[in-house]
């Protein structure tokens, strides 16, 4: 823990800080790889990773699914959230991150499918799932000492 205890508050700031730095290597490094990129595509990787940490962060309050009652460990859940929202994402930029494949791989290449960011949004989760749990903490100890309501 960052600061010697668990908190919500400090594991959505992980979440959205390592989600950022993420977003920051894409915005950086998207001209060497795809220069006819359109700007508010570059902005849109800057801005949706903090977003998806910001998601990852929040869910580590559940270690347990409400209605199935199965655990769910954040090794599963942060890759889980990844992969879903950059699976919901692709369907909307479709035509965009095909684009941005076949400028960086080629036509020919097996890496085409702009569902490939489906698994890279599970990468990413579990990157970020992995810092905002070590330095932030998990579960029903994010509230305990702070007079909220437990989970």
């Amino acid at each position: 823990m960052i600061f010697g205890k668990p908190s919500l508050t400090a594991r959505i700031a992980i979440g959205k800080l390592v989600g950022f730095a993420i977003g920051l290597i894409g915005f950086v490094s998207m001209p060497a790889f795809w220069p006819e990129a359109d700007p508010l595509i570059r902005w849109g990787i800057l801005l949706w990773y903090p977003t998806m940490g910001a998601f990852i962060g929040v869910s580590g309050v559940f270690t347990h699914h409400p209605v199935l009652h199965l655990p769910m460990p954040w090794w599963f859940q942060a890759p889980l959230i990844g992969a879903w929202m950059n699976f919901v994402l692709t369907f909307f930029a479709y035509d965009a991150m095909a684009a941005a494949l076949v400028a960086m791989f080629g036509v020919t290449n097996a890496f085409t499918s702009p569902f490939w960011f489906t698994l890279e949004g599970g990468i990413v989760g579990l990157i970020i799932g992995y810092s905002a749990t070590r330095f932030g903490g998990e579960g029903k100890e994010l509230f305990e000492g702070h007079g909220g309501a437990s989970t």
